[in-house]
């Protein structure tokens, strides 16, 4: 799997999901978009269906659903969640990354 989900990650994502009262079969999809100051920006989204082009692969109860077009960017991806007193949020730890933007959101590869 070219993404993989933190322990820290997975345990928000869970919380998320019953917060939200989102479906049993919801998984968290994993992407990247063209934008951002570097070129290309990280997508984390719910989505209830997956197809053949995905990978899905369970990480600690959470369902991580990533197109095969995206391995390039992501191979290697761990996808954490950050909780500290300047900032809270998910970030992603990507191996790939030879620029990035001054706000951390966007990446060159």
């Amino acid at each position: 799997m070219a993404v993989s989900l933190s322990e820290s990650a997975a345990k928000e994502v869970k919380k998320i999901i019953a917060d939200q009262s989102l479906p049993e079969e919801t998984v968290l999809r994993v992407g990247v978009q063209g934008g951002g100051c570097s070129g290309f920006s990280y997508s984390l989204t719910f989505d209830k269906e997956t197809s053949e082009r995905d990978r899905v692969v369970d990480f600690f109860g959470v369902k991580l659903a990533v197109d095969k077009k995206f391995d390039p960017y992501l191979d290697g991806t761990v996808v954490d969640f950050y909780d500290g007193l300047e900032k809270r949020g998910f970030v992603f730890n990507n191996p790939n990354v030879v620029k990035s933007c001054g706000c951390g959101s966007s990446f060159q590869v």
